[in-house]
This record gives C-alpha cells, structure tokens and sequence, in this order.
C-alpha cells in the first residue's frame, strides 16, 4: 500500500492533476503556469494554500529546479552528469536520487535512509506513480522533489 498516488490528468492545458492518500481522497494538487520560460509548479493543499512552488532555472547545461516553501529555505534540486545513468542531488537537505528513470521506478535517500520511493504505475491514462515515504520525512519537500523528477523526465521525452 502507498503513502501517496500521483495521476496526472490528460487533455489538460499545462500541467494539472491531482495527489491522492491511501484511501481515494485527494490531498494535494498541482497546478502549472502556462507560457513562461521554463517550468513552474505550485502545489496546493485541498483548502487552496500553497505549500510549495517549484522553478526551473533556464538556460543552465544539466537540468536544476528550485523548490520555494513559505518560511523555509529555498532547496535545489540538480540533476548530476553521468553517462549511463541518472543521478539527481537535492541540496539543502543533502538528500540523493538513485533508480531507474527508464521506468520511472526511483529512490530518495539521505545519509539515515530511506526518505521516499517512487513507482511507476502501468496501464492508466496518464501518468499515475505510487510513492511510500521514510519515517518522519518532509511528506512536501519530497514530494516537490518527486515532482521535479518527473519534469525532468517529461522534458527529456519531448
């Protein structure tokens, strides 16, 4: 059983969909800007309050985001250059990604351990991932840093 279920919509104009809990209910939502330079998100809670709001920096050689909260420093998000696999480093919390980006199939660790998994679910329409998060972890800075993969991985395919 998941923590969190991702299902993007498809159809839509810029990035819209929704974060489900274990049993169904929606618990956040992501909303994208449309025409701008790079990519933007903001993640909501189900009342409209934003919790997070994602930026792409532009005109950069590797991809890298930056993941702004309300009241908590600014965190980065940068993916490595490697040759054969994909590698993202998240700073602020020191936190690393490893996994297989090919299937959307990932991990988020730190030095004490697991801080997220990230599957991807087959046979639906969309995009729908099933993420299971560590003990006492940033349920929000995680998933924003889940979010900023899958923008990477969604350019990558374009």
């Amino acid at each position: 059983m998941s923590d969190l279920y991702i299902q993007q919509r498809i159809f839509t104009w810029g990035d819209k969909f929704e974060i489900y809990d274990a049993d169904g209910n929606v618990r956040y939502y992501v909303e994208g800007e449309v025409f701008t330079f790079g990519k933007k998100l903001h993640l909501y809670d189900i009342l409209g309050n934003e919790l997070a709001y994602i930026e792409q920096k532009v005109f950069t050689f590797l991809p890298k985001y930056y993941i702004h909260r309300p009241g908590r420093d600014t965190v980065e998000v940068v993916k490595e250059f490697t040759f054969f696999k994909h590698e993202y480093s998240v700073h602020g919390p020191d936190w690393s990604v490893h996994g297989d980006f090919w299937d959307h199939d990932y991990e988020i660790v730190d030095n004490s351990g697991l801080v997220a998994s990230v599957y991807k679910e087959w046979f639906t329409l969309g995009d729908a991932y099933a993420i299971n998060f560590g003990a006492s972890v940033d349920e929000i800075l995680a998933l924003a840093v889940v979010l900023v993969i899958d923008a990477c991985i969604d350019a990558e395919r374009d």
